[in-house]
């Protein structure tokens, strides 16, 4: 027996595959987000600028206002579709306050009873308006973020490592907070 009545040929195949391979690329995907994998941007795509103003800042940590916000205009400029902007010409605004900030020691050395691990806690608002309509997109009340460091020997990282940890931590998930619901 000849091998060339075994195998179908190319011309029978190629519709064949071509089909499979259409089936298998659109199977469970939607356009609509909402109804479970799908296609489309999880960003809105109604806007596309936002306008980052400075955070408010209700608490003796100073700086952490003014670095939240530039990390926030880094990380909406590195991974979402929208352009950061003046607020003047702005399709929607992030706007938030920082409300408190706490050091907590989450572990003592036992031989000098000084802290081993502490622990950065910020807490904050924030909002995503709309500014055509000034409705809230998106708004988050006491949202937290903490970052742990150590400022004991012989690590002796200092309390700036962590505030930028947490900084970049709470951006990342403002950021993210900003897609569409899931």
């Amino acid at each position: 027996m000849t091998t060339s009545r075994l195998i179908p040929s190319l011309p029978i195949l190629a519709p064949v595959a071509l089909a499979m391979l259409t089936l298998l690329s659109t199977s469970g995907c939607s356009t609509d987000p909402r109804e479970g994998w799908s296609s489309a941007s999880a960003w809105p795509t109604t806007y596309r600028t936002v306008a980052v103003p400075v955070f408010g800042n209700r608490t003796f940590a100073r700086e952490l206002d003014t670095q939240l916000t530039e990390a926030l205009v880094k990380q909406i400029e590195a991974t979402t579709p929208y352009k950061v902007t003046g607020q003047g010409t702005a399709d929607t605004m992030l706007r938030g306050t920082i409300t408190d900030v706490q050091i907590r020691e989450i572990s003592k050395s036992v031989i000098t009873g000084l802290g081993e691990e502490v622990a950065l806690r910020v807490t904050l608002d924030y909002e995503w308006l709309d500014m055509r309509t000034g409705e809230p997109l998106v708004a988050r009340n006491g949202y937290i973020g903490t970052a742990i460091f150590i400022p004991s020997r012989p690590t002796q990282e200092p309390l700036e490592l962590a505030g930028f940890e947490v900084v970049q931590q709470l951006a990342r998930e403002i950021v993210d907070s900003l897609q569409g619901e899931w």
